[in-house]
């Protein structure tokens, strides 16, 4: 008897576009841009050398499965660079023929690499969370299947909303990016009709964070911080940094759970994750990679597969054709997370639900029963298109 993946490799051959009997080769990319970072609070957080790359090689394994029976050859090239090397690492990329970029970078650095690649060039955002390239300083040439802050947000409050824990502590860092993920709940709450009774800010002054005598003056510390707020249901914490959040729980002075950056986390991925078929992909990857999948690796693996699937379908591989076939009702790929993914053609953000995690389990999976969309419940995850004042892609 023929084995299920021979069969289904047969069927993908026989219904994709004609190949004309000529191998079609498939050059790809992802390039990491790694900025200066201090150290996590957690240990067991620090960043892994292969982060996002590993994700990358096992989807370019996937599509590889299928190309050997397609007749398409799927090459993989990973960089690793500081953002003063960014645009250097993307020229050399492009003279070397590749066209199908997959970026792991911030939000400033990917809208530069944009801007520079014109639309001969299709990025994947595979890292940047930022609202904005979902907005109105969205690009053409960017399609992002990492979730925004806003997708994020909206995960983590519709599900307090379901619980009836509406009357929340929002409790932010002091950089620029926690403010920005502090605004994104803002908006989350008003959006779905919990509100914010008091906002606290609590500011970096440096220190050795993961020291004994960090964590000695943390304990001392957060709960005079957290004394006298007003009543509430749940502290959402707004801390991208990675400064506080991981200390509120057990040191708050309200015995209240905790969610956002710390506590209830939404995550696009989580290694605990094993419904939907999940627990096999996981088994795939750690043998791979000896270790646990990340939001990147996942992020990155989603990012080949749809490079792989449009591929696949259309029997093309340039930029502009991909992007069409993307962008078009006709696209959607299955990623283990119980519902088909298609990218919003009014924004180019990959539609998907996110997972809230605990650190252990996945505890729920938004969006949330009872949330309705005239389009898609996934739609009521992120920025929908009345309130978009993304341009670029012609909506």
């Amino acid at each position: 008897m023929p084995s299920l993946l021979f069969l289904f490799a047969l069927f993908v051959s026989m219904t994709s576009a004609p190949l004309d009997g000529l191998a079609l080769t498939v050059k790809q990319a992802v390039l990491r841009v790694d900025a200066v970072e201090g150290p996590p609070i957690s240990r067991l957080d620090l960043k892994p050398e292969d982060l996002g790359f590993a994700g990358a090689e096992l989807g370019n394994q996937d599509n590889q499965t299928t190309g050997s029976f397609t007749g398409v050859d799927y090459q993989l090239v990973t960089r690793a660079v500081s953002p003063d090397k960014a645009l250097a690492a993307f020229d050399a990329l492009r003279a070397d023929g590749i066209s199908l970029i997959t970026v792991i970078s911030d939000a400033r650095t990917l809208a530069m690499l944009a801007d520079q690649g014109g639309e001969d060039v299709l990025f994947l955002n595979a890292g940047a969370r930022d609202d904005s390239l979902r907005d109105a300083d969205c690009r053409a040439n960017v399609l992002s299947v990492s979730p925004s802050r806003a997708m994020l947000t909206d995960a983590v409050i519709q599900f307090l909303v379901w619980k009836k824990w509406t009357k929340i502590l929002l409790v932010t860092g002091s950089h620029p990016e926690d403010k920005l993920l502090a605004d994104a709940y803002r908006k989350s709450v008003m959006k779905f009709g919990a509100s914010i009774v008091e906002e606290r800010e609590f500011k970096d002054t440096g220190g050795a964070r993961r020291t004994d005598t960090g964590q000695v003056l943390v304990q001392r510390q957060i709960p005079v911080f957290m004394q006298d707020a007003e009543e509430h249901d749940v502290t959402v914490a707004a801390d991208e940094a990675d400064v506080f959040a991981a200390y509120l729980p057990y040191h708050s002075w309200d015995p209240r759970p905790v969610a956002g950056s710390a506590g209830l986390r939404p995550v696009s991925w989580h290694p605990a994750h094993e419904a939907w078929g999940a627990t096999q992909f996981q088994n795939r990857f750690e043998k791979l990679a000896g270790r646990p999948m990340r939001e990147e690796d996942y992020q990155a693996w989603l990012a080949m597969r749809v490079i792989g699937e449009a591929v696949t379908r259309t029997g093309k591989a340039d930029a502009a054709s991909l992007r069409t076939y993307l962008l078009s009702p006709k696209f959607d790929l299955a990623a283990f997370k119980g519902q088909k993914l298609t990218f919003r053609p009014w924004d180019g953000q990959l539609r998907q639900p996110v997972l809230l995690a605990d650190g252990r389990i996945t505890v729920s999976v938004s969006p949330q029963e009872g949330f309705l969309h005239q389009v898609s419940p996934l739609d009521t995850l992120g920025i929908d298109q009345p309130e978009s004042q993304c341009h670029a892609f012609g909506n």
